[in-house]
C-alpha cells in the first residue's frame, strides 16, 4: 500500500512538472501564432527579419505575458514615456504604447535608427542582426540576451538561417 502512495505521488509530480514545463512552450506557440502576420508585414516594410521581431518580443515579453506586455502594450522593453504613475499607482521607466500593434511598429522603428540599420536591412541572417543589437547597447546583458532569443528563434524554427 506505502509503495502505491509514493508511486501515485511521483507521478502526480511528475505530472505536474511536465505541464508546468508544457504551458510555457503553449505560451509561446500562441503568441507566435498571433504576432507572425504582423511581425511577417513589419519585416516587409522595414527590412528586419520577422524572425528577430518575434524572437525579441518572446523573451522580452515572456511571450505577452510580462507586466510591461500586459499594462503598457510593451513587447520590446523599450523605455519611455507612460502615465501608470497616474492611473494606477504604478513606476515604471517603460514606454507606453495604445496597442501591442504599436509596440512592434515601434521596435522596428527604433532598429531603422540605429547605425548599423542601413547596413543590415533586407539581410535575413538572425545572428548578424542580434550581434549588431547586442553590440549597439540593446540589452543591459547583450551576451545572455543574444543567447535567449537565438535559442527562442531556433527553438521554434522562426528562421530559415540554422
Amino acid at each position: 500500500m506505502r509503495k502505491s502512495r509514493v508511486s501515485g505521488a511521483f507521478r502526480c509530480l511528475l505530472l505536474g512538472s511536465f505541464l508546468l514545463f508544457l504551458q510555457p512552450a503553449q505560451a509561446q506557440t500562441s503568441y507566435i501564432k498571433r504576432y507572425k502576420p504582423l511581425a511577417d508585414s513589419l519585416s516587409e516594410v522595414y527590412g528586419v527579419p520577422a524572425s528577430v521581431i518575434l524572437g525579441v518580443a518572446i523573451i522580452e515579453s515572456g511571450a505577452g505575458t510580462s507586466r510591461n506586455a500586459k499594462l503598457l502594450n510593451n513587447h520590446f522593453g523599450i523605455v519611455g514615456k507612460n502615465n501608470l504613475l497616474r492611473t494606477k499607482g504604478i513606476r515604471s521607466r517603460y514606454k507606453q504604447y495604445p496597442t501591442a500593434a504599436a509596440s512592434y511598429a515601434g521596435f522596428c522603428q527604433l532598429l531603422s535608427r540605429k547605425r548599423f540599420y542601413a547596413k543590415l536591412k533586407g539581410n535575413n541572417d538572425y545572428k548578424v542582426w542580434l550581434e549588431a543589437m547586442s553590440k549597439s547597447g540593446y540589452s543591459e546583458s547583450p551576451a545572455e540576451w543574444k543567447k535567449r532569443v537565438g535559442a527562442a528563434i531556433r527553438k521554434h524554427k522562426l528562421s530559415d538561417t540554422p
